[in-house]
C-alpha cells in the first residue's frame, strides 16, 4: 500500500494547558476536519469542570467524539479508545473529512496510530484477580516495586498509582513470560495504516506551569469542588477510574477529612505540572513527531500555518485549503 492511499490521520496533542483545544478547532476549520477527543477524562458525563471538558459553544461547529458518551461508573481504557477511536475515524471519513486527533493522553494516541494489538491481554485472568488483591493488601507501591524487578523500562514509564498498566504489566510477564516493554516496543516498530501528521504544541516550562497554577484557580472559581461533590453524592469514590483523574481525586482527599482545602489545591497543581512533565518525557520518545514550540511561533496563527503547510507537502490536504 503505498502513502498516498492510506487513509488520512492529523494528530493535535501536547502536554495540559498548553492550548490544543482551542488551535485544534482553528485546525478543523482550515482542513475541513472533524475532532476525536483523546482524553481519558473528558469521555465521562458530568466531569466537566476538572477535565476541562470543550463547552458546545466552544466547538463552533465542529464535531466531536468520545466526549460525554460515558457514565462515570463505567471503565475507560486504551482498548476501549481504540475501538471507539477507530469507529469515529470511519463516520469522519465517510463524510469525507479528515479525523483529527486532539488531547493529551500519549499512549491511547500510540494506541490507535499503529494500530497495537492489546487482545492478547484483554481477557480478565486468575492471575489479574491475584494481583489485584495484592495491591488492595498492600498497596499500588509494592506492585511498582515487582515491576520493577521484572521490567525496569515499563517501570520507569509507568507510574506507581496507575494501578491498572501495573497489573496489566505484571501479569503480561506472567502469563507470556516476555516483558511488557519489549512488546509495546515491537508493536512501536510496526507501520502506521495511516498517512498522518503527528503535532506536539510545546512551552517554555515556566509559562506553561504558570497556565496550569491559572487553570486550576480558574477550575476552582467555576465550582471544581461541587462537581467532586456531586459526584460523591452520586456515590463515586476513588476506586473507580473516572475519580482517578487530577482534580478529582484530590478534593476527594479534601472531601474525605485527610487534608485542608488549600492543600488539595496545592497538591493538585503540582501534580499537575507533574503530568505535564510526564506527557512530554512521553512524546519525546515518540518518532515522526513535529514539535511546534510556542516560543518559535508567537501565535496560534503563525502554528496553524505551518501545520496547514505540512499538511499540503504530505499531500494530506489539497492545495487549495
Amino acid at each position: 500500500m503505498t502513502e498516498k492511499r492510506k487513509e488520512p490521520l492529523v494528530v493535535l496533542t501536547g502536554p495540559t494547558a498548553v492550548g490544543k483545544t482551542k488551535l485544534s478547532i482553528a485546525l478543523a476549520k482550515a482542513i475541513g476536519g472533524e475532532i476525536i477527543s483523546a482524553d481519558s477524562m473528558q469521555v465521562y458525563r458530568r466531569m466537566d469542570i476538572g477535565s476541562a471538558k470543550i463547552r458546545p459553544e466552544e466547538m463552533e461547529g465542529i464535531p466531536h467524539y468520545l466526549i460525554d458518551v460515558l457514565e462515570p461508573t463505567e471503565e475507560f481504557h486504551v482498548v476501549r479508545f481504540q475501538q471507539m477511536a477507530k469507529e469515529a475515524v470511519r463516520r469522519i471519513r465517510e463524510k469525507g473529512h479528515i479525523p483529527i486527533i486532539a488531547g493529551g493522553t500519549g499512549f491511547y494516541i500510540q494506541a490507535l496510530l499503529y494500530d497495537i494489538d492489546f487482545t492478547e491481554n484483554e481477557a480478565q485472568t486468575s492471575v489479574r484477580v491475584e494481583l489485584e488483591e495484592l495491591a488492595k493488601r498492600e498497596g499500588p507501591e509494592k506492585l511498582h516495586e515487582l515491576l520493577s524487578r521484572i521490567d525496569p523500562k515499563a517501570a520507569e514509564e509507568i507510574h506507581a498509582h496507575n494501578v491498572k498498566r501495573v497489573i496489566r504489566a505484571l501479569e503480561f510477564h506472567r502469563l507470556t513470560g516476555k516483558r511488557i516493554s519489549e512488546h509495546n516496543e515491537e508493536q512501536k516498530g510496526k507501520e502506521s495504516p495511516y498517512n498522518f501528521a503527528y503535532f506536539v504544541l510545546n512551552d517554555e516550562r515556566q509559562r506553561l506551569y504558570e497556565r496550569i497554577d491559572a487553570r486550576v484557580d480558574e477550575m476552582m472559581e467555576e465550582g471544581l469542588l461541587q462537581e467532586v461533590e456531586g459526584l460523591k453524592a452520586e456515590g463515586l469514590c476513588r476506586g473507580m477510574v473516572s475519580m482517578q483523574g487530577l482534580g478529582y481525586k484530590e478534593l476527594l482527599s479534601y472531601l474525605d477529612g485527610e487534608c485542608s482545602l488549600e492543600e488539595a489545591v496545592r497538591i493538585l497543581k503540582r501534580d499537575t505540572r507533574h503530568f505535564a512533565k510526564r506527557q512530554l518525557t512521553w512524546f519525546r520518545r515518540e518518532r515522526d513527531v513535529i514539535w511546534l514550540d510556542r516560543q518559535r511561533f508567537g501565535d496560534d496563527r503563525a502554528i496553524l500555518e505551518e501545520m496547514v503547510k505540512i499538511l499540503r507537502e504530505k499531500g494530506m490536504i489539497e492545495d487549495g485549503a
